[in-house]
């Protein structure tokens, strides 16, 4: 009885001033009474990465394996993982299809990777709608983007593709 899995709360959201431009996510986690909020950014980046690296930060910073209900409004977040799109495109060799290789492949393959390590459903919530914790990741994220001196997203900025194999 006492080997169930930890239920935790992982509301995320990703913010970019510009986009691309400086970019800041923001992470609220909920467990029994404790939260823990996170946040921080990179000068060049893309609102979809920041959405990624959101629920990848977040999903990492947990120290055993947990079930987890992470909730985002980015419906492409939400679909790449439940509709099973990421992985096909992993499967693939990060490619979409024929001629288009999947975007932010970097991210996705270190999200996947997390996610099998926790049980974890990705839940959609609106944007903007009153959810005091997205709301609250919201602020988080456009606070971290509007910061100086930012780090590098060396996956946006070296424009990483896959190692494509030799023959196909």
């Amino acid at each position: 009885m006492g080997n169930e899995l930890k239920h935790v709360a992982i509301y995320t959201d990703g913010a970019c001033i510009g986009n691309p431009g400086s970019g800041g996510y923001g992470i609220v986690m909920l467990y029994d009474k404790y939260r823990k909020e996170i946040s921080g950014g990179f000068r060049l980046t893309t609102n979809n990465r920041m959405e990624i690296m959101a629920a990848i930060i977040g999903i990492r910073t947990l120290k055993q394996k947990c079930t987890v209900t992470l909730y985002s409004d980015s419906q492409y977040l939400v679909d790449a993982i439940m509709k099973g799109w990421a992985k096909q495109w992993q499967v693939n060799n990060w490619r979409r299809n024929k001629k288009q290789i999947a975007i932010n492949f970097d991210l996705w393959e270190q999200l996947l990777e997390l996610c099998t390590q926790h049980e974890v459903e990705f839940t959609w919530v609106r944007g903007h709608a009153g959810n005091p914790e997205n709301e609250r990741c919201d602020r988080l994220a456009v606070m971290a983007a509007q910061q100086k001196d930012l780090p590098a997203d060396t996956g946006y900025e070296h424009k990483l593709t896959p190692s494509l194999p030799l023959f196909e």
